[in-house]
């Protein structure tokens, strides 16, 4: 692993310098997300990128992620940069309305303290299981995988998603899929995902904070 790279995340500290070779300026203005940081309460350091002293994880600038697509080897536009980050900000918002629902399960046990992001880590080349098992059935690969380490009660918890492009709805730039699920990691991890089926299959009642984060799911559409 290069040596500039968080292990949490396999990213770079965060690089706000224009890279060789670009010819027009991007933005270098952050966005604040709604993801709660484990760091928040000064349990851990926090990845290099993400300035501390904040309660929330911060997504990256139009030149932070210029420069992180140029170091992955990909050719980015940088007229294109300002579309890249808002879909990159709202399908990670839209993740993370699916952790909390999975994590509603588990509401009360915290004593209403509630789930917060450790890290994540990206990785398109390592297919999950899921992902295997529908390319065989013949659906299209997910362009992208991610792991997400999630704080439920002081325990970590895994997330796996992949991410998977989407028919546009008219009007629409582009569309993605999320599929997140709990990796199945532990007894209680296929213990939730044989609850969330039942209820979403309609075989169990919704309980109220699932029902809950659900209603916001659909509003945030």
């Amino acid at each position: 692993r290069p040596a500039f790279l968080d292990p949490r995340n396999m990213m770079p500290a965060g690089d706000q310098q224009q890279h060789a070779g670009q010819v027009h300026p991007l933005s270098t203005r952050r966005e604040m997300s709604s993801i709660k940081r484990r760091t928040a309460e000064g349990d851990s350091k926090g990845p290099a990128h993400q300035p501390e002293g904040h309660s929330r994880w911060m997504y990256p600038s139009q030149q932070m992620f210029y420069n992180a697509m140029k170091r992955k080897g990909w050719d980015p536009h940088e007229q294109d940069m300002p579309s890249v980050i808002g879909i990159h900000n709202a399908v990670n918002e839209r993740a993370w309305g699916q952790v909390l629902e999975w994590e509603a399960l588990h509401e009360g046990t915290c004593g209403g303290r509630r789930a917060r992001l450790e890290s994540f880590r990206g990785d398109a080349k390592k297919l999950s299981p899921r992902a295997r098992l529908l390319m065989a059935l013949g659906y299209a690969a997910p362009f992208d995988r991610h792991d997400w380490q999630v704080d439920r009660c002081g325990s970590s918890v895994r997330y796996v998603v992949d991410f998977y492009n989407a028919p546009a709805a008219p009007g629409q730039a582009a569309a993605i899929h999320i599929d997140l699920r709990p990796a199945v990691d532990s007894p209680q991890a296929a213990w939730d995902r044989a609850r969330m089926w039942a209820i979403k299959a309609g075989l169990l009642p919704a309980p109220p904070a699932v029902a809950a984060a659900q209603r916001m799911l659909r509003a945030a559409r």
